[in-house]
């Protein structure tokens, strides 16, 4: 049974019967107003979720949208598209377009992607102002429709400088000819530079019109590498730069799997078929609880420079004169700055180190205002504080993603068959393992949930939201102990256990196979009831932090 593929995600986990209320457990000290710590994410703008109508690439999305078969639609709210899924209907809106206008079918592509893959829009501003729209791609008057021209007479190229008959020359349907061969080097360029290449223009410095499709097909010299890699960012832009809010590609290594919203679904997080977990919202990796903005917030934190200003503030001090900071390295706290200013000094109590020696030493003499000093110690203090906070919560975000990643590597061994030999030797059957691996992928969503609770929690107003927060570290206390006692079952335990079991191609006497299968019955059992719980926790922690802990509003 694989967790991460069934349908108990934490947005649809079975009710808990006969569960400890944990919202309740913590009692309510006068009940104190304190505002919702939870960002209201209802909306689909960059953190929206999928709710109003709109387009998918082009095509209108209805409540009864026929385009998605019945064997494809899941309790899930969403499905999953190849590239050859997504680029069918690319084409059939490029057609659409292209037979509507009467233009190419490569100039149809070129004005759809200006106007972001939005049939609607392109014939909008193309019946308003078809100058305008043409001119915005790179379309002159006098160059009419044409995608490609081939030269009728012979004609010199400007980039090799070769003579060419007629009919051996290409243009971009300008009066700009180049020789196959030196197109195709021109496009093999362009296209290693990336996706940059889908605004590629002809090659003349004076002439903006656009290379299409139908000119990189006719160019015998761009290779079947160029042309594959052009289609791919052809059909990428189409869900990338595309007005859809309802179709967005895996961000998953390798993967080329889109995920497309069935309208209407409140789409928080997506377990893509490669495994990869990622929020469809920002299209980061998830992060529930915590909202988009949120962890944001948090990575941005975490990969800029200022906690490394704060540990410089928190772990240096400056020199007296020249106000260069100094970090101590030795024991001893007779301190010389770094040339060229040379200033000797105290590293207790910053005053000129000339002064310490016979009666003028004081540092051991407590001096209850010494205004020069109180600043920077008071800046100092509150560097150090804010950092200790700040690196209490990072190390519990790093830990619990590190155990996930764990955890999804032993899930994948299981589900890869690693078992296979305990099975045969011990008479277990697969369907009996079922419950371990559902334990791991409990696990690796448990862990996931838990490391973005840190920085939900880190966010919170400590003053304002003192409350609420005390409840969050219970339920998130009560959901870690629970996700322990299973880890410990599924790694400790199971490990114990398959030492007292037949190894692959052993022979287990009669008294010994029937220890182990006690012993195992009692395991299973044990994990069983382990699994429930942990569920349930995760449960009552998800609902609680997302609901913004009603019970203080």
């Amino acid at each position: 049974m694989v967790y991460s593929d069934s349908e108990e995600s934490y947005n649809s986990y079975d009710d808990d019967d006969g569960s400890e209320d944990y919202f309740s457990s913590v009692d309510d000290e006068g009940g104190d107003e304190c505002s919702d710590g939870v960002d209201d994410d209802e909306g689909m703008d960059e953190d929206e979720s999928c709710q109003s109508d709109g387009y998918v690439g082009g095509d209108v999305v209805s409540d009864d949208d026929e385009d998605i078969p019945q064997a494809e639609r899941n309790d899930k709210g969403y499905v999953f598209e190849t590239e050859a899924d997504v680029r069918k209907r690319q084409d059939e809106v490029t057609a659409s377009v292209s037979d509507l206008l009467s233009i190419p079918w490569g100039l149809a592509a070129v004005f759809l992607r200006h106007c972001r893959w939005d049939p609607e829009r392109l014939e909008n501003e193309w019946f308003s102002d078809e100058r305008r729209i043409r001119e915005a791609v790179g379309l002159t008057a006098d160059q009419g429709d044409a995608a490609t021209a081939v030269n009728d007479r012979l004609l010199t190229c400007a980039i090799c400088f070769d003579v060419h008959s007629a009919g051996e020359m290409i243009s971009a349907g300008c009066a700009h000819y180049y020789c196959r061969e030196c197109w195709g080097g021109y496009i093999h360029a362009a296209v290693g530079d990336g996706a940059r290449c889908l605004v590629l223009r002809c090659p003349d410095p004076s002439c903006g019109a656009p290379v299409t499709r139908e000119l990189l097909r006719e160019v015998v010299a761009a290779g079947a590498d160029d042309r594959a890699r052009y289609e791919t960012f052809v059909v990428r832009s189409y869900v990338e730069e595309g007005t859809s809010k309802y179709v967005r590609w895996c961000p998953g290594p390798g993967c080329t799997l889109a995920v497309r919203a069935e309208p209407g679904s409140a789409l928080y997080e997506v377990a893509c078929e490669c495994k990869h977990m990622f929020c469809f919202r920002c299209g980061e990796e998830a992060h529930r609880p915590a909202s988009c903005e949120t962890a944001r917030e948090w990575m941005a934190k975490n990969s800029s420079d200022g906690e490394n200003a704060n540990w410089v503030l928190a772990n240096t001090k400056h020199c007296p004169r020249c106000r260069r900071a100094i970090e101590k390295n030795q024991g001893c706290n007779h301190m010389t700055c770094h040339a060229p200013c040379r200033h000797e000094f105290c590293w207790i109590c910053l005053g000129p180190w000339s002064e310490h020696g016979g009666s003028y030493y004081q540092c051991n003499r407590y001096v209850a205002h010494k205004p020069e000093n109180a600043k920077e110690e008071k800046r100092r203090e509150h560097a150090k504080a804010s950092l200790d906070r700040y690196m209490f919560y990072y190390e519990r975000w790093m830990t619990h993603g590190s155990s996930m990643k764990k955890a999804r590597q032993d899930l994948d061994r299981l589900e890869s068959g690693a078992l296979r030999g305990f099975t045969e030797a011990n008479g277990v059957s697969q369907a009996e393992l079922g419950c371990l691996e559902e334990g791991f992928a409990l696990i690796v969503e448990s862990r996931r949930v838990l490391s973005w609770t840190y920085p939900f929690v880190y966010y919170m107003d400590p003053v304002r939201d003192r409350k609420k927060i005390e409840l969050c570290l219970h339920t998130q206390s009560v959901a870690e102990e629970s996700v322990e006692k299973l880890h410990k079952c599924v790694e400790e335990e199971w490990n114990e256990l398959k030492g007292t079991a037949a190894a692959p191609g052993a022979e287990f006497d009669a008294a010994s196979a029937a220890e182990f299968a006690a012993a195992f019955k009692e395991y299973l059992l044990k994990l069983s009831v382990l699994n429930s719980a942990a569920r349930n926790h995760l449960k009552k922690l998800v609902e609680g932090f997302e609901s913004g802990m009603p019970e203080f509003l």
